[in-house]
């Protein structure tokens, strides 16, 4: 497996990020035991970086699978924290509950907010930058769906890593289209950001073009990393072909192309409104009372889902 370097941080990670999203309860929710043993199984054929987030709960998962495994592993994780005190408490987490003494790579968890948002979440950015002075954290960064942040944490000189949606489709980026994106990742790049990708696949909707979709990304310069997610051993086993530059098994190509997962709304909605302020590629809205999404706009990232008061919104 390649692996590159993240800008200026002497961080290197493989082509390929373990995605955990997809394994945690907004998502398929596998359980700890078969989730760590895929995270395991991916480390063990060569992936040393692994992407979670606060919000998608898969700490548990990650932390099994690192015992008793002693090899490096990249850990990139993202809080929705606005202030200092609610960053703290973040990192403290995520330090707590994957059993690390440091956190390699720390992100404001940004999809939806405009390029204010350093200043908007100014006690925050504060926050991880002074645990970075501390040494408990290794880089900082953002993640975002929007061509107007990566712009600005490109001018940001605090900011070591930005992660950004990008697909040749151009599904779920704000603020601009495919082209504007790769420009802005490209300026990004030349002021030596490291840059790690998501979404190659569009949630899904790319599936049927897998390794088209995936080399689209991979071409572009200043991507180091591809972040996807994985819920079994027979997509590990495919994706890890492919970014190997292997042949693929004409059978295991097969087993992948299968119909995608849909975001599933509940009777039991009863209309706040929440999820669609939430959701950062307009894909839901509001109908006689209730939420109804567009499957043609949704990415199936997830962030509905964790908003909702009434736990109406599933991935299945």
């Amino acid at each position: 497996m390649k692996k590159y370097s993240l800008g200026k941080t002497g961080i290197k990670v493989t082509e390929l990020c373990f995605g955990a999203l997809p394994i945690g309860p907004l998502q398929a929710n596998i359980s700890v035991e078969k989730g760590a043993k895929l995270i395991l199984a991916a480390l063990k054929k060569g992936i040393n970086f692994v992407d979670t987030a606060e919000v998608y709960q898969t700490y548990p998962h990650i932390r099994k699978a690192l015992e008793g495994y002693n090899e490096e592993v990249i850990i990139a994780t993202k809080s929705n924290a606005e202030t200092y005190e609610k960053m703290e408490q973040s990192i403290k987490n995520a330090l707590e509950s994957l059993n690390r003494t440091y956190i390699d790579i720390f992100l404001l968890h940004a999809a939806r907010v405009t390029p204010s948002v350093f200043e908007e979440r100014a006690g925050a950015f504060q926050c991880l930058n002074d645990y970075k002075a501390k040494g408990t954290i290794r880089a900082v960064g953002i993640s975002t769906h929007a061509v107007g942040i990566v712009k600005r944490a490109a001018e940001v000189k605090e900011i070591d890593i930005i992660f950004p949606i990008i697909n040749k489709l151009g599904m779920g980026i704000v603020g601009g289209n495919v082209e504007d994106m790769i420009k802005a990742i490209s300026e990004a790049h030349k002021a030596e950001k490291g840059l790690y990708a998501m979404k190659a696949l569009a949630g899904g909707h790319l599936i049927n073009q897998l390794e088209e979709a995936f080399h689209f990304v991979r071409n572009i310069k200043g991507i180091s990393s591809l972040a996807v997610g994985m819920v079994s051993s027979e997509e590990l086993e495919l994706n890890l072909k492919i970014f190997n530059d292997e042949e693929i098994p004409k059978g295991l190509l097969t087993q992948k192309i299968k119909p995608s997962k849909r975001l599933f709304i509940s009777t039991f909605c009863k209309g706040c409104g929440t999820c669609v302020k939430t959701c950062p590629n307009n894909a839901l809205s509001l109908e006689n009372g209730k939420a109804v999404v567009d499957h043609k706009l949704c990415i199936l990232c997830g962030y509905c889902s964790p908003v909702c008061p009434e736990f109406a919104i599933r991935i299945i």
